[in-house]
């Protein structure tokens, strides 16, 4: 019985999120659309399709016997390593802001590093045994460091984050010893410090993060003007549809920044209330995993639901000020296929997982 409440809680606490993000994709991106494509809902009719498959998808994952085969996560891995090498071919992959993360295929884009988020944690947590005591993997760390690589050749540093951080935690509940994380942490620093050499528009970033006053109309803009909608919101917000950033103060308000339109227009009440919604998804993700007894299905229902929560720590960071610019959605609410496909993937493993499946 606690384990159906758990289950309705965590799909209901999903629902709610999807359909707040279709609200708010259509306030938030309604003049965008006006001046960019003459029509107030492109985005919100976009966003309305990319939910129906999502939806569609995340029901086959749950009802399929195939989501409890290692073998299919080894097939969805392997497909989406091809897909992130084929995004950075000229001609397929298709640049856009900077990065060549995307593969069009005619009115339709796909973003690789967002699928092989899902795939690595599937197929890292469907094959792992116990981890002996002071001993760690080499082909874990390889199965993590293949697609991490070839996503930062793209460049996208906010997914290869994510997907890193969600799989260090399967790693750490398997048994991993402190010292591996200490190691990985000293070589990331490293690793770090090397892409700003690399690419100094990073320590741009770094240094408009500290004082986005600092290049006010560069660096700094997406960090000030995204404060601008948030601290006019007071308590109850605008109201609905009353944006100020929005009007091409933002860039491109529906994306990366849609959670500072919602804290404009439904103030601090109602950005708290999802912020809620998320920890009621997390809180019911984790009733859900310490009741399942085989130890593979416990491992892929805490990564995925690692994924989505950091995922949205991170955005929520980012649009506050709190952390650096790193382009990363916000799960289920920002606008973007390929980033809500991926979120409900995920939601349909768990569902799939909390009925008892067992990895095998």
């Amino acid at each position: 019985m606690l384990e159906r409440t758990y289950r309705a809680v965590f799909l209901i606490s999903a629902l709610l999120l999807s359909l707040i993000g279709l609200v708010f994709v259509q306030s938030a991106g309604s003049y965008w659309g006006e001046v960019h494509y003459q029509d107030s809902s492109p985005f919100f009719v976009k966003q309305a399709v990319y939910m129906g498959i999502s939806l569609a998808i995340a029901y086959v994952l749950y009802r399929s016997p195939l989501t409890s085969r290692p073998t299919f996560w080894t097939y969805f891995y392997i497909g989406s390593i091809l897909m992130l090498v084929a995004v950075l071919i000229p001609g397929i992959g298709v640049v856009r802001n900077g990065s060549q993360s995307w593969i069009a295929l005619g009115p339709i884009s796909l973003q690789p590093a967002e699928f092989v988020k899902v795939a690595l944690l599937g197929k890292l947590a469907s094959g792992m045994k116990k981890v002996k005591r002071k001993s760690w993997q080499w082909q874990h760390f390889a199965l993590i460091l293949l697609p991490s690589a070839l996503i930062m050749l793209q460049p996208d540093l906010g997914s290869a984050v994510i997907m890193i951080v969600s799989a260090f935690v399967i790693l750490f509940l398997a048994g991993y010893p402190l010292s591996f994380f200490i190691f990985l942490f000293v070589s990331g620093l490293a690793s770090f410090i090397g892409l700003i050499l690399a690419a100094p528009y990073r320590l741009d970033r770094i240094k408009s993060y500290i004082d986005p006053w600092n290049d006010p109309l560069g660096t700094g803009f997406q960090s000030i003007q995204s404060l601008f909608a948030i601290a006019p919101g007071g308590l109850f917000g605008h109201g609905l549809g009353n944006s100020r950033q929005k009007f091409l103060y933002l860039p491109e308000p529906q994306n990366d920044f849609i959670f500072s339109i919602i804290a404009e227009e439904i103030g601090f009440i109602g950005a708290t209330s999802i912020v809620l919604l998320f920890v009621l998804l997390l809180a019911s993700s984790f009733g859900i995993a310490i009741r399942l007894t085989n130890w593979n299905s416990f491992l892929i229902v805490s990564g995925m639901i690692s994924m989505i929560i950091f995922q949205t720590f991170l955005n929520m960071g980012v649009v506050s000020g709190l952390l650096p610019v790193t382009g990363v959605t916000l799960p289920f609410i920002s606008y973007g296929g390929s980033s809500l496909l991926t979120t409900w993937l995920a939601v349909g493993t768990i569902l799939h997982f909390s009925k008892g499946k067992e990895i095998g």
